[in-house]
C-alpha cells in the first residue's frame, strides 16, 4: 500500500515477496512481519533511509547494521496473546478458533481476559502494545475501505446502530436485516459493531444480499431457536446457518474489548476489532459517510446518535451525511430523541439529512438519494 505525504511516497511492505521488488531500497518503506532470518540479504545495498520493520526476523549482524544505518525496529513480541503489528483485519474464525459452549479457549475470551488485567491502569509496555495493535487495525481498516485523500471511501459505507441485548425473535431484528440486505445489494458496504443484538442483524442481512428472501427467513428462523446472546446455543445456531448457507457476502464489524466478553458476530466477512473503545467509536461513526441508521438502543446507541450529530454538526470528516432513524414510535413519540436531534440541526447542512421510518425500503430510497454533502464552510 502506498500513501504520500507532501513530495514523499511511502509504502507498506507485509512480505518477503514484496520486498524483494523493492530493487534494494526501502526509503520511506515500513516492512511488517516479514522474516528474513532465513534468507541472505545482502543489507549493504539496501538504502535505509526513514525506514521501521515492525515485529521482522533478522539474524543478529542484521540486526545491529541495521540500527547502526538509523533504521527504527520494533522487536517481535511473543508474550502477548494478540499480534500488535498485524497487517489485517480479522476473522470470526480466527477469534473464535477454540471455542466450545462448555469451555470456552476462543482466542476472542483469552485476548478479553488478558486485556482486563490492565483495563484501568495498564503498564506503559502493555499500553503502547495496545496502541500499535489499534493503530495496525486502523491501518488495515484503511486498505479493506480504500481512503481517497478526501475521506471518502472507495467502499460505500452504511453503518446500523442499535442495542446489543435486542432478540433474534424482535421485530426490530427482523427489519434490519431486510435494510441490510436491500442495502448490500445495491453497492453499500455494511458496517455494525460487531456484536449481537441489532448489530448481528445487519451482518446477517448483509450476508444474505443476493440471496433470496425465502433462505433469509430460514437462517432467522434457526437462529430464533436461542434468541439472546447469554443462550447456551447461540453461538452454535449461527454456525449451523454458516454450515448451511456457506458463501456470504462481505460486510465489516468494528467491535471492542473494552466492554464485556460478548460472543463475536459471526457473520461479518471483516472485523475490525479494538482495545480502544473511543477510537473505535469514532471510526466506527466517521467512515460511514453514506450514512448511518438507529434502530431502537438504550445509551450506547443515544450516544452514538449524539456523538453522529456532532461529526455532522460540525463536518469533522469533511463531509455530511445521513442520519436514518428506524421506529417511529420509539424516536418520535417515546424518547423524542428525533425531534431533539431535529431541532439541533436545523440551520445545519444535516438537517435535510434526517429521515425516520419503519419500512426498510423507503430507507433504502432515502439512503440512495442522499449521497454525503462536501464541507464547504470554513474553506
Amino acid at each position: 500500500m502506498y500513501s504520500s505525504l507532501g513530495d514523499s511516497l511511502f509504502q507498506e511492505i507485509e512480505s518477503l515477496q514484496e520486498y524483494l521488488h523493492h530493487n534494494n531500497s526501502l526509503k520511506n518503506c515500513t516492512l511488517q512481519l516479514v522474516d528474513f532470518k532465513n534468507h541472505d540479504i545482502d543489507w549493504k545495498k539496501t538504502i535505509i533511509e526513514n525506514t521501521v520493520f515492525l515485529g521482522c526476523d533478522f539474524q543478529k549482524e542484521e540486526k545491529s547494521y541495521l540500527l547502526e544505518q538509523g533504521a527504527i525496529i520494533f522487536p517481535k513480541v511473543t508474550h502477548l496473546p494478540y499480534e500488535p503489528y498485524r497487517s489485517s483485519l480479522y476473522t470470526w474464525r480466527e477469534l473464535m478458533e477454540g471455542y466450545h459452549p462448555e469451555n470456552d479457549k476462543s482466542l476472542d475470551l483469552k485476548i478479553y481476559r488478558y486485556f482486563t488485567q490492565f483495563k484501568v491502569n495498564p503498564p506503559v509496555n502493555e499500553a503502547l502494545y495496545q496502541r500499535i495493535h489499534d493503530h495496525a487495525i486502523d491501518d488495515a481498516l484503511r486498505d479493506f475501505l480504500n481512503f481517497q485523500p478526501d475521506g471518502l471511501t472507495q467502499k460505500r459505507c452504511v453503518g446500523v446502530m442499535g442495542g446489543h441485548s435486542t432478540l433474534r425473535t424482535d421485530r426490530f431484528f427482523h427489519l434490519v436485516t431486510r435494510t441490510a440486505k436491500q442495502l448490500a445489494e445495491k453497492g453499500y458496504t455494511i458496517v455494525s459493531g460487531g456484536g449481537p443484538g441489532i448489530m448481528e442483524a445487519a451482518n446477517l442481512g448483509a450476508y444474505f444480499a443476493f440471496q433470496s428472501d425465502v433462505d433469509l427467513r430460514e437462517a432467522i428462523a434457526m437462529l430464533e431457536v436461542a434468541p439472546h446472546y447469554s443462550d447456551p446455543t447461540y453461538v452454535s445456531q449461527a454456525k449451523k446457518v454458516i454450515e448451511k448457507f456457506p458463501t456470504g457476502h462481505t460486510s465489516l464489524a468494528i467491535p471492542t474489548w473494552f466492554y464485556g466478553h460478548e460472543p463475536s458476530n459471526l457473520f461479518a466477512s471483516h472485523i475490525a476489532k479494538y482495545f480502544s473503545n473511543s477510537i473505535r467509536e469514532d471510526t466506527l461513526l466517521a467512515i460511514c459517510l453514506h450514512g448511518v441508521i438507529f434502530a431502537p438502543g438504550s445509551a450506547g446507541t443515544v450516544q452514538e446518535i449524539f456523538m453522529d450529530a456532532a461529526q455532522n454538526h460540525y463536518a469533522s470528516f469533511n463531509y455530511v451525511s445521513p442520519m436514518i432513524f428506524l421506529g417511529r414510535k420509539w424516536y418520535e413519540i417515546e424518547s423524542m430523541i428525533f425531534p431533539l436531534v431535529k431541532k439541533l440541526s436545523y440551520g445545519k447542512r444535516y438537517h435535510d439529512l434526517l429521515f425516520i421510518s419503519d419500512d426498510p425500503k423507503r430507507i433504502v430510497q432515502f439512503v440512495a438519494n442522499h449521497k454525503p454533502v462536501p464541507n464547504t464552510e470554513n474553506k
